[in-house]
């Protein structure tokens, strides 16, 4: 056996120190890396540390100029909008002198509502079923001209006459609903009324008389805005009320001297039920077809509208004791509700009329638009109730009517107001895009549904502040 060669016998027995100094080697790399980056790992903790920090000052600045660049944003839209906030302080200013006229009546008829018991309750539903008619009447009329569809025709066919059409024969049917109504629910809620052919009398008449006025204001209001390219959707629904408060409530007073004349009353009163019957059944089987689908589609949404009025009138017959000792808060009623159903058909419009076009997407979120759009109502209520709240004080101290002063008049209108206010906007919204998404008309819904909810809803803000402030408590 051969004896093992050098080389062989050298590699085996350095193995192990060599190995070890291998380790060793890594080792002490090791540790120099180490020691090299501990420096700079170190540095660069720091500087992320510091970058956190700064990042934590940049998200709180941002939260702290989120108001700031929202309010930025709003004033910006409002300029942009200029022409809209012009033409709807005009308007809602003209909708606030009609409707304190209808308050002024509204306060001298005292005696009459004494004589005439549950005729109170009738009031909001008979002035508010104008401005919810003939509102929509110039929503529509709005969004066809937006979209150019509007012509000034007397053709049967054409979109202003089927709109009138359409909107004569909803005020004969709901005034006649509204009278059964009105005797229904004062029975129900305890309250004592005259019977339902008096209201039936008081109703047709007056809502006939005031349907014929009103709707010839509005043919002519939406023959001007279409020559002279006005933004029908923020003009017509405060003029229009205006009309609408102007021309009903004397009507009303006027048709209640018909009632309890006994045999008169009644011949009249069937005579009227057989006019509404066939007014009726003319517009469901009429072979115009947008006025066929506005009546269909309408008088449904009408009748829960008027319920709702009808409820809100007796939130105050339950409590016209208060009012009748400060006859000042009855002259504040009409503009007050009629304002506040106005700035809600304000947003309706506008936010129909853009679903229509495409500019917002029916979202249960508001869009960006949309939203700037709802705040366009924020000027318009500042201005409107401070001006109800003053004027209806002036015309109760003219007219010699009791009243709580100049200072709790504008802050009762003011509080109330801006309650009422958020619910028309939010109503407005959900009306609209609820409508829109269910492929339904916003016109025809989104107007009723607003200014009579408003109606229920702004009684009880205004008769909850009227509490709250204590306001005619002795």
């Amino acid at each position: 056996m051969n004896p093992p060669t050098p080389d062989r016998v050298d590699r085996t027995e350095t193995t192990p120190p060599l190995r070890r100094t291998r380790r060793r080697r890594r080792a002490l790399s090791l540790r120099t890396r180490t020691t090299r980056t501990r420096t700079p790992d170190r540095a660069g903790r720091t500087a992320r540390v510091a970058q956190r920090a700064a990042g934590a000052r940049r998200a709180t600045s941002r939260a702290a100029l989120g108001p700031a660049r929202a309010l930025a944003a709003i004033f910006r839209y409002w300029r942009a909008e200029r022409t809209t906030l012009r033409q709807g302080f005009v308007g809602l200013w003209i909708s606030s002198g009609g409707d304190l006229i209808a308050g002024f009546a509204l306060g001298v008829m005292t005696h009459r509502l004494d004589k005439l018991p549950g005729l109170l309750i009738l009031v909001p539903a008979a002035i508010g079923m104008r401005g919810n008619i003939f509102g929509a009447v110039g929503s529509r009329l709005g969004t066809s001209i937006h979209s150019g569809l509007f012509r000034v025709t007397r053709e049967r066919t054409g979109v202003l006459y089927q709109n009138a059409y359409a909107s004569l024969m909803l005020s004969i049917s709901t005034s006649a609903f509204l009278a059964v109504a009105a005797r229904v629910v004062s029975s129900a809620t305890g309250l004592t009324s005259i019977s339902v052919w008096d209201f039936f009398v008081i109703s047709v008449v007056a809502g006939v008389f005031s349907s014929v006025v009103v709707l010839a204001l509005t043919v002519v209001l939406a023959r001007m805005g279409y020559e002279r390219d006005w933004d029908l959707d923020s003009i017509a629904a405060p003029v229009i009320t205006f009309i609408g408060d102007t021309v009903t409530l004397p009507a009303l007073f006027a048709a209640s001297f018909l009632a309890q004349r006994h045999i008169v009353t009644l011949s009249l009163g069937a005579v009227l039920a057989l006019l509404c019957l066939v007014a009726f059944i003319a517009a469901v089987r009429t072979d115009l077809p947008s006025a066929r689908r506005i009546f269909r589609e309408s008088i449904v949404v009408l009748a829960l509208a008027g319920t709702m009025d009808i409820f809100a009138g007796t939130v105050v017959q339950h409590r016209i004791t208060r009012f009748n000792a400060l006859p000042a808060l009855l002259v504040l009623i009409p503009p007050f509700l009629e304002d506040a159903g106005a700035l809600g058909s304000i947003a309706a419009a506008r936010l129909s009329s853009k679903l229509h076009l495409g500019a917002i997407r029916p979202r249960l979120i508001p869009e960006r638009l949309a939203l700037l759009d709802i705040t366009l109502l924020a000027p318009f209520a500042l201005s409107v109730f401070t001006l109800v709240g003053i004027s209806a004080d002036l015309i109760a101290r003219a007219s010699g009517l009791a009243t709580p002063g100049l200072l709790t008049m504008v802050e009762l209108s003011l509080l109330a107001g801006y309650i009422a206010t958020v619910g028309a906007a939010i109503l407005a919204y959900a009306t609209a895009v609820a409508t829109f998404r269910f492929g339904l008309d916003p016109d025809n819904h989104g107007v009723p549904i607003v200014t009579s909810s408003i109606d229920l809803f702004g009684m009880f803000a205004l008769v909850g502040t009227v509490v709250l402030l204590g306001v005619g408590v002795k």
